[in-house]
């Protein structure tokens, strides 16, 4: 029974958060998907970045509109910058781990495109480079975050938006960072081919 009432607490914790992000995110979701749908009728390409479960999150959002979200439709052209251990490994060993993102971002980011840069804190090194070589490369970011936004935040530029999840506790931002990907797989979907 006592197992029962932590899962009870988990679940409690997480409608908890996903109310206050409720109150405070939908416009900047509506924004960002509006800025991915600009980039895309541009013949622009989504990058998708971060670590760990923000990989996972990077994979999912690319996967999403490589694929199919919930609808048949033409596939939607996004990169997980997460996904080439061979291209990982090598940037990690012969440079730094700081930069495993970066370097893929001046080789195949261009002008219009979008970085979707993910990080529960907002502090990790290898995505704030990220961030810094799409500004270099005339790139919008969009930053999924959490807690106070972190050195993200402050890396922003005018055309930048940012989702920040309010909370402090990774798991509970990683679960709305998962419901934003949706609402804005949805969000594409009905800007580039109607409502459903």
């Amino acid at each position: 029974m006592q197992y029962n009432e932590r899962v009870k607490q988990l679940f409690k914790a997480s409608l908890e958060t996903k109310q206050r992000a409720l109150e405070v995110l939908p416009d900047a979701i509506t924004a960002a998907a509006l800025l991915i749908v600009k980039s895309l009728l541009a013949e622009g390409k989504i990058l998708c970045c971060g670590n760990g479960g923000s990989a996972g999150d990077s994979q999912h959002f690319s996967s999403e509109l490589l694929n199919r979200f919930e609808r048949e439709r033409p596939s939607l052209p996004a990169i997980a910058l997460t996904t080439d251990t061979s291209t990982l490994t090598s940037i990690a060993n012969d440079y730094s781990y700081n930069e495993v993102f970066s370097k893929q971002v001046r080789a195949l980011g261009r002008s219009g495109d979008i970085l979707l840069a993910i990080s529960t804190s907002g502090n990790s090194r290898n995505v704030l480079e990220a961030i810094k070589a799409a500004h270099q490369r005339s790139m919008s970011v969009v930053a999924l975050t959490g807690r106070d936004g972190g050195a993200m935040r402050e890396l922003l530029q005018n055309g930048d938006l940012e989702i920040c999840v309010p909370s402090a506790v990774t798991a509970r931002i990683q679960e709305v960072h998962l419901l934003v990907i949706h609402c804005l797989c949805d969000l594409i979907d009905s800007q580039l081919f109607g409502g459903e």
